[in-house]
């Protein structure tokens, strides 16, 4: 069995030399400053993708601009029937490991979207969301004024190693900490 990841990885560091190279031979439009790790569009149509500058796209996304009709042209015997949406991302937007970014969605400059998240709304301007299908969890200028006054470790230009002895000499308080999840019957 062939490992999907690491097919796709090896086919693109093979053939191009970075993943914005290969989203761009696909016809996407990638602005400046991106940070873009080994990524699926999931249609031939990369040229109604638009990705703004600074981005960064964390590995094993995936892009639609179709779909869903197949059993409706078998169905109806329509052959000719199709559905595309562009998609249009913002400037300085992160999007997490695994999403998945459906057709005709459009993401508003400053958004953050969690991991594994399922995108088939538009996001405004500023959003923080996760989840499938995606819910708005919070504001990022919001979420950085947090960070600078609770949490902030100021490790951001550390090296790897130094990191690493930096991080593993903390405290656990100083680590970001999820309530636990309650059950439907405790929140009545």
């Amino acid at each position: 069995m062939i490992n999907r990841s690491k097919f796709k990885q090896f086919l693109i560091s093979g053939v191009y030399k970075t993943p914005v190279e290969y989203l761009r031979s696909k016809g996407v439009k990638v602005g400046k400053g991106c940070m873009i790790s080994p990524c699926h569009i999931s249609a031939k149509e990369g040229y109604l993708i638009e990705i703004g500058n600074y981005c960064r796209i964390a590995k094993d996304c995936e892009f639609f601009t179709h779909g869903g009709i197949y059993c409706l042209q078998i169905l109806h015997n329509d052959p000719d029937l199709d559905y595309f949406g562009k998609i249009k991302i913002g400037d300085y937007v992160s999007i997490g490991e695994g999403c998945k970014i459906m057709p005709g969605v459009t993401i508003g400059n400053n958004v953050i979207i969690g991991a594994g998240s399922v995108v088939t709304k538009s996001i405004p301007e500023g959003y923080m969301v996760a989840g499938n299908p995606i819910r708005h969890i919070g504001y990022t200028e919001q979420w950085y004024e947090n960070l600078k006054q609770t949490s902030n470790l100021k490790s951001g230009r550390m090296g790897d190693e130094e990191k690493k002895r930096f991080l593993l000499s903390l405290q656990d308080d100083k680590f970001v900490h999820k309530p636990l999840i309650q059950s439907r019957e405790s929140k009545k």
